[in-house]
């Protein structure tokens, strides 16, 4: 779980799971795009390289190659773990 909350420190990351989790399956050179004409960010695509492999050691994104290309997806699902763990109870107020 440590790997989730230090994926999820970086706002670079952050952005990163934004665009995944709104389109899905993007290359490493869709995903730097985005980041510079949406946010501004002019990363190297080495630095976006590096921001991914740090969401897909900590399972947030996970990636198939298809010939030459690799494209990288959301994973929600160590993020439901969070949620598990530590559930939000329903409260009601009087």
């Amino acid at each position: 779980m440590v790997t989730i909350f230090r994926a999820l420190d970086d706002e670079t990351r952050r952005l990163v799971l934004d665009e995944l989790a709104s389109r899905d399956g993007q290359t490493l050179f869709e995903i730097c795009s985005t980041l510079a004409t949406r946010h501004g960010l002019s990363l190297t695509r080495q630095a976006i390289s590096q921001h991914l492999g740090v969401l897909e050691e900590a399972g947030l994104v996970m990636t198939e190659r298809r010939g030459r290309s690799k494209f990288h997806y959301f994973n929600p699902a160590p993020l439901a773990e969070i949620t598990r763990r530590w559930p939000i109870p329903e409260r009601t107020d009087p």
